[in-house]
């Protein structure tokens, strides 16, 4: 289970700030942050690949998602070389390789995962959504997080880029709450067992990991996510990256503890 959580977690994060790299431009921006970026995310699915030889996942039918991540991360690594506004085309064609093929890893994962409930056969399909739901939520606050404390290396930096990354950002919280709901609805229209009893066992027998899922990763996430649209808009950076790094600590234990549920009652949340 930890291992699965592991993968998971991290693939998701280091695979989603290669995906929201896509919505800010280095022509604006400079390359100096999208090499950070990029090294960042290098790193970390290169621990999680390390993590992943130690302490492989016994619940996987395929290594096809560890070759595919494999592949991303040298991908990411190589547009950590080359990233460079005079080479702006070469690089934007590295970035979308690098991050389709991360995608793909983690659709792969998701559609090879071994233990969950029957849902008619939509099963891997719901975890598949609910996964890269959470990669988008993930990398967007991350990345979002780190480019806040670029104004402090460039002082005079537009502000546009940070409304952007926010607007990306609370896009990516509506996303993954839509995808929590399309699995309880397919849970009510697929699955023998009452929705109601499902929903009992949730609260209260799994209630240690269903209501920090349900504060960490919905609820806390939703306000500061207004905070902070409140924060950029009066171009008070500072105030925005310390709400950030809430956001990110209230993210990755929300979907933490999704993954526990996961594991816990066979279900995507």
């Amino acid at each position: 289970m930890i291992s699965s959580t592991f993968f998971f977690l991290f693939s998701q994060l280091g695979v989603g700030m290669m995906l929201t790299l896509l919505f800010i431009s280095p022509r604006i921006i400079g390359s100096s942050f999208f090499k950070f970026a990029s090294l960042t995310s290098a790193i970390l699915l290169g621990v999680t690949l390390g993590f992943n030889f130690l302490f492989p996942s016994p619940i996987r039918d395929s290594q096809l998602p560890v070759i595919l991540l494999a592949m991303s991360a040298v991908l990411t690594a190589i547009y950590n070389r080359v990233i460079n506004v005079e080479k702006f085309t070469a690089s934007f064609w590295l970035l979308i390789a690098a991050t389709a093929t991360g995608l793909v890893s983690v659709a792969a994962d998701s559609l090879a995962f071994a233990r969950l409930m029957t849902l008619g056969g939509w099963e891997n399909w719901v975890l598949l959504l609910n996964h890269l739901a959470a990669t988008a939520l993930l990398g967007s606050v991350m990345l979002t997080m780190v480019f806040g404390h670029w104004y402090l290396v460039v002082p005079r930096l537009s502000i546009d880029p940070l409304k952007r990354l926010t607007k990306v950002l609370m896009g990516a919280i509506a996303i993954r709450v839509v995808t929590i709901i399309a699995s309880l609805a397919v849970l009510q229209f697929k699955q023998t067992i009452p929705l109601a009893a499902v929903l009992r066992v949730l609260t209260i027998q799994q209630g240690i990991f269903f209501w920090p899922r349900v504060i960490f990763g919905v609820l806390v996430p939703i306000i500061l996510a207004a905070m902070i649209w409140n924060t950029v808009k009066i171009r008070h950076t500072q105030a925005a990256t310390g709400l950030l790094y809430l956001a990110v600590v209230a993210l990755l234990f929300g979907e933490f503890f999704s993954k526990f549920l996961l594991f816990a009652v066979n279900i995507p949340l």
